[in-house]
């Protein structure tokens, strides 16, 4: 398992960015400084809630403009399915 989730975070920074509107917990927590907890704040804060750009992250509780800057290179904000 461990093998998995190791895989995975090498091939999404590898190939690929994290997108805050769709990502699954497993993907929100290879961000550097996301751990479990805040990967389901920003999983929450998504049932009510639409990021339109990074920045809006700050609105996640636990989440602050250093961990943005941290992942801005591999972040991304699909546009607003509600």
């Amino acid at each position: 398992m461990k093998v998995v989730v190791v895989l995975l975070i090498l091939i999404s920074f590898l190939f690929g960015s994290v997108d805050i509107n769709t990502a699954s917990m497993k993907e929100l927590t290879i961000l550097k400084g996301v751990v479990q907890t805040k990967a389901k704040a920003i999983s929450f804060f998504r049932t009510t809630h639409c990021f339109k750009n990074i920045d809006e992250l700050v609105l996640v509780k636990g989440i602050g403009k250093k961990t943005i800057e941290n992942n801005r290179k591999i972040l991304t904000a699909s546009s607003c399915q509600r």
